[in-house]
């Protein structure tokens, strides 16, 4: 422990001297002075420069941005992270239980036979070893490739629409709850799956009628968990120019409207607020029922 401290220790200290980061750079006086700037006038909406503020004027303001884009920006950047997350639960569901490696197995759920093994039986253990590591890479594949740049790729094939940022939410969060759902299965009690095994029930019955009901709330928890991560994204991908809030963002910053471009910022920021509220309520649910 004591080592891992100093080996962090170190790093931290080598980052800092090692780089071109220098924290006078950070707080030198032209910058200040642009933080200034920037929190004076261009926060400032521009409806109300040069008006004595008022909290009407401001509800005005903000009501117009949200009735002309802000809450079309904010229905898609929903949409995109509904659909994308539910066909990321397909997919990861779907690719789970080949990448478990107890119940993708010559026999699953049942310990490891000992030396006499026959020819047959080793192949196919050799066989299921196999599959099961080409699943659980395949797995990997999908999440080590970050969402915005199979995004990018996904732009340049179909175009601009919603479905490249829908489809790279929903392929990296395959990955990612393929993973966790196969580590679930791996960890559920192993007594019970095999004894079924032993009395002749078929795999896929295991797998559809005793292992999908007893993985399926631990499941939902980790769907609930990359729910919240593809509302933040969805926002996010919108810098590709998919029109969701993430668009309307880069739109005004290229515009230099920079009180839109914080009104947007602050409206996504809200809706991940709400998506993490509902999110924690249900696995807050969820719990409890378990």
């Amino acid at each position: 422990m004591h080592g891992t401290l100093i080996v962090l220790f170190a790093l931290v200290v080598w980052s800092w001297t090692s780089g071109d980061i220098e924290l006078s750079d950070l707080l030198d006086a032209r910058r200040l002075e642009n933080l200034k700037s920037f929190l004076r006038d261009d926060a400032q909406p521009f409806a109300l420069r040069g008006h004595p503020f008022t909290f009407s004027g401001l509800a005005a303001w903000a009501g117009g941005l949200l009735a002309s884009r802000g809450l079309t920006g904010s229905i898609q950047t929903l949409a995109i992270s509904v659909l994308a997350i539910s066909l990321a639960a397909m997919g990861g569901l779907c690719l789970a239980p080949f990448a478990a490696r107890n119940l993708a197995a010559s026999r699953p759920f049942s310990f490891a036979a000992g030396a006499g093994r026959i020819r047959v039986q080793r192949l196919r253990e050799t066989a299921w070893r196999a599959s099961t590591l080409l699943a659980r890479a395949f797995l990997v594949f999908l999440r080590a490739i970050p969402e915005y740049i199979w995004a990018f790729l996904l732009l340049a094939m179909l175009g601009p629409s919603a479905w490249p940022a829908v489809l790279a939410l929903a392929v990296h969060n395959a990955g990612i709850l393929g993973k966790l759902g196969a580590e679930t299965i791996e960890n559920l009690d192993a007594a019970p799956l095999r004894s079924l095994w032993w009395l002749g029930v078929r795999r896929s019955q295991i797998a559809a009628f005793a292992v999908a009901p007893l993985a399926l709330t631990r499941f939902l928890l980790y769907f609930f968990y990359r729910f919240e991560t593809c509302v933040r994204e969805a926002t996010v991908l919108g810098l590709l120019g998919v029109v969701s809030l993430g668009y309307w963002i880069q739109d005004a910053r290229a515009r230099q409207f920079y009180d839109e471009m914080l009104f947007f910022v602050l409206l996504g920021a809200g809706i991940v607020l709400v998506g993490d509220v509902l999110s924690t309520l249900a696995r807050s649910f969820l719990r409890r029922a378990m």
